[in-house]
């Protein structure tokens, strides 16, 4: 099982350290890499690094409240957990205790189309409604069929990601075998999965079903998960245009969140066809290497947008620190996306709490050191660049 790690993880980096050691080595690759020489991966965090804060003292700061709304949701803080495919299978029912986790912080969830739970099974563990996140597939008669499902299931908000026109290529999954459908991957798959007897028995033995959850309806062979990504991999579609978007609007009755946007002209483009909000976002760096942080284009898209809809940003987001820092750029809130599924996957549903109280924390502090009291105090005036960010760890920590 790996040697025993001789602390508690308290931090997003505590987190993945400890999960490496839990999860297959495909598995952690899946989650933890970006595309190609990761490069954006890289690039996102050191875009927070380079933001300082301005400290304000002899200010009241009796009274800080870290709440706000999300996509119209109140919220503890500003912050919702992203859309991560395969969540169920870092953490038995993954996206279910991803979901309960998210509502003991008081914060949105929003279900990946290629979470291993389904849209049923999530509402069933959810006591208030979440968001779902949906790819636009070549097949629109099953995108009907997914909305219909978000429909019963309670989902208010969708949240549709655009950057996915074709999948990026993440080297690392071709390395681990992840990619290799043959009996080598197999193979290779297997050595990395007999190293953890612990994820044997909690998700792969105890864990199942393992398939897309909300897909089972649409897929040949359900119950084969690489089949079904083989299916999932020929629904992208590279054709999606702004009309596809004023068609999905015209059928999706709740809110719309437009997932994947970086340029200003796209984001004002979005907000015309009708989306109540926009996510900036290069998809953790998974998909185009060398594209700019998305905390580097949130300005822009904020100052086009100009209040006619929300703006959140994902990518990079590692602590509370840096959800003070892009609100203080505009954002509405952030997401995150690794964080969640490595304290899920090494601590369960109580890690994943533990690391949302954590990430609040040191929001509150951050906001009475700099001497704001609410959530719509934080602004510009409160950052600064650097000359250089301070030394940190990897660049996927």
């Amino acid at each position: 099982m790996g040697r025993t790690l001789d602390f508690l993880p308290v931090t997003s980096a505590d987190h993945r350290r400890w999960v490496e050691r839990r999860l297959p080595r495909f598995l952690f690759d899946y989650i933890d890499g970006g595309a190609n020489d990761e490069l954006t991966l890289a690039a996102n965090l050191e875009a927070f690094r380079r933001l300082g804060l301005r400290q304000r003292v002899l200010r009241d700061v009796s009274a800080v409240d870290t709440t706000t709304t999300l996509a119209g949701e109140p919220a503890a803080m500003p912050l919702a957990l992203a859309p991560v495919g395969l969540a169920g299978l870092m953490a038995r029912r993954g996206e279910v205790l991803g979901v309960r986790a998210a509502e003991a912080a008081g914060i949105p969830f929003t279900l990946s189309t290629v979470g291993i739970c389904s849209l049923r099974e999530v509402r069933a563990a959810a006591a208030k409604p979440f968001w779902f996140q949906l790819y636009m597939l070549r097949d629109r008669t099953a995108v009907r069929r997914l909305l219909d499902g978000a429909a019963e299931a309670g989902c208010t908000t969708l949240v549709f990601t655009v950057d996915l026109a074709v999948a990026g290529l993440r080297q690392r999954d071709v390395r681990n075998g992840m990619l290799d459908g043959g009996l080598r991957g197999k193979l290779f798959r297997a050595g990395q999965i007999l190293r953890r007897p612990g994820w044997i028995l909690n998700v792969g033995l105890r864990g199942g079903p393992h398939h897309f959850g909300s897909l089972v309806d649409l897929v040949a062979v359900p119950t084969d998960i690489q089949a079904s990504r083989v299916w999932m991999g020929t629904q992208f579609d590279p054709g999606v245009t702004l009309k596809d978007i004023a068609w999905l609007r015209g059928i999706w009755k709740g809110r719309l969140l437009l997932k994947g946007i970086l340029e200003p002209e796209d984001a004002s483009a979005a907000v015309e066809v009708g989306a109540d909000g926009v996510i900036v976002s290069n998809h953790g760096g998974r998909q185009l290497d060398s594209v700019a942080p998305s905390l580097a284009k949130l300005p822009g898209v904020v100052q086009a947008v100009a209040g006619r809809a929300e703006v959140l940003l994902d990518g990079g987001v590692r602590s509370g620190l840096d959800v003070f820092k892009a609100v203080a750029l505009g954002a509405r809130g952030v997401l995150i996306g690794r964080p969640w599924v490595w304290a899920l996957a090494g601590s369960g549903q109580s890690g994943l709490e533990d690391l949302l109280g954590t990430f609040r924390k040191e929001l509150a502090v951050a906001m009475a050191l700099c001497g704001v009291n609410r959530i719509g105090e934080v602004g510009p005036e409160l950052l600064e660049v650097l000359e250089a960010a301070p030394p940190w760890p990897a660049a996927g920590a």
